[in-house]
């Protein structure tokens, strides 16, 4: 099924129907009927928490339209385009903004390829350098919340997703600092600014309150209980709609069709891909498979949680290098439960390194998506675009190593401002929450 699968994509069959296709063939060789298969495929897709998804996508794709975004590339330009390579700086900082408002990267690589890719081009900025670190830079999104990658994680291994949210928090700070280190030292050193008055900051700030409002009313409600993630995206939108839209760019009322008809266009390819990887995950969990490869990793890990994580790390890194993340969560997600309860890893933790490693195959060769989108927009060559890339893996070494070994940083978030979303419960003798 594995062979059939990997044999198909590199044909040139789009990965949902090679994955179906590879499913439909094993199934011919079991007792399973073509019914129940497809009836497996639609399952998958059913399911609540997934409906965050379009919400989000819309979120973002709202702010893009509507050009809402200029305002926080001058708050970024305002705050670190005086330091060395004070563009690469910009899409840094932007890329963690805009992060906690669209939660997608491609949406990331999308804005920032129209929009500061030309500006470092009249620079002097390297093209490949520009194509890698946009690419790099917009896996943030995949990390600081809301994210679309832990909506889907939360959702198929019912994991809170409210959790992996603030778990995310900290390894995106961390590639994000990472980046611009990076950037500050060994990044073109591009054309020095002047540093920007507080009177410039203060007026960059004011334009961009209002978009910026949106990460804050998302995890303000559901850390205070008062809506789901579903329904965060609902107000998010309401939000854009009544109020960011009226103050900001009043004429874009006129495009809003157009963008709820993209936006479903945008959802049916994740969507279509859900129902396919939980088609083949069901039947890869059929044919015992998750219950042999956590059998290889567990008596190899000898039951140390450190060194499972370790070997799940490198399978995600192969893994992503092939296969996008959502469908690789799905289709591992057997394996991924059947680790945590074995080695008694915390759910939240688990899902945030897996989440940082597949943001990571993100630039990967030889799938690489965001790589991939940022070398087309640029207009530079993808192998160019991945050698400049290299040694920009460090920091999301580094990161990976992070969410790993310090496990207390990265349940800092959660065990303090959504405590039950990691399995503290309330103290029977008293105030406050005891956790495991």
């Amino acid at each position: 099924m594995g062979f059939l699968f990997l044999f198909l994509g590199y044909m040139g069959v789009p990965v949902a129907f090679a994955l179906i296709a590879s499913v439909l063939v094993v199934t011919a060789f079991t007792p399973v009927s073509l019914a129940s298969m497809m009836a497996q495929l639609f399952n998958g897709m059913d399911t609540e928490a997934l409906l965050a998804v379009p919400f989000f996508l819309l979120v973002g794709d709202l702010m893009t339209s509507a050009n809402v975004t200029v305002r926080m590339i001058t708050l970024s330009q305002t705050l670190v385009g005086h330091l060395r390579g004070g563009l690469a700086q910009v899409v840094t900082i932007f890329s963690m903004f805009f992060a906690g408002i669209s939660g997608s990267s491609a949406a990331d690589v999308a804005i920032l390829s129209r929009t500061l890719a030309p500006e470092m081009k009249r620079e002097g900025y390297n093209l490949a350098f520009t194509a890698a670190l946009i690419a790099s830079a917009s896996t943030m999104a995949n990390l600081i919340p809301p994210s679309i990658m832990a909506v889907v994680y939360g959702a198929t291994g019912n994991v809170s997703i409210g959790g992996l949210f603030l778990g995310g928090v900290a390894p995106g700070v961390f590639v994000g600092i990472g980046l611009m280190i990076y950037s500050h030292f060994f990044g073109p050193v591009g054309v020095k600014r002047k540093r920007a008055t507080f009177g410039m900051f203060a007026t960059a700030t004011k334009q961009a309150a209002v978009p910026l409002m949106i990460p804050f009313i998302i995890m303000g409600g559901i850390l205070t209980g008062q809506f789901t993630p579903t329904e965060a995206g609902i107000i998010a939108v309401a939000y854009i709609v009544f109020v960011a839209i009226p103050l900001l760019n009043r004429q874009h009322y006129r495009h809003l069709p157009r963008d709820m008809a993209l936006t479903g266009l945008l959802y049916s390819i994740p969507l279509i891909t859900i129902g396919a990887a939980s088609v083949f995950g069901w039947m890869l969990a059929y044919l015992r498979g998750p219950a042999v490869v956590s059998g290889w990793i567990s008596s190899a890990a000898g039951g140390d949680p450190f060194l499972i994580m370790l070997l799940l790390v490198a399978l995600f890194v192969v893994v992503g290098d092939f296969i996008d993340a959502i469908p690789a969560i799905i289709i591992f997600m057997p394996i991924i439960d059947d680790l945590t309860k074995n080695a008694d890893i915390n759910p939240v933790h688990m899902g945030v390194v897996i989440i940082v490693t597949l943001a990571f195959g993100l630039i990967t060769p030889p799938y690489g998506l965001a790589l991939l989108m940022a070398s087309k927009f640029v207009g530079v060559r993808f192998g160019r675009a991945m050698l400049a890339s290299f040694p920009i893996y460090i920091v999301f070494f580094a990161a990976i190593a992070f969410c790993i070994f310090f496990p207390e940083i990265v349940l800092w978030l959660p065990k303090h401002l959504l405590p039950e979303s990691v399995g503290c419960f309330k103290n029977p003798s008293g105030a406050g929450y005891i956790c495991p």
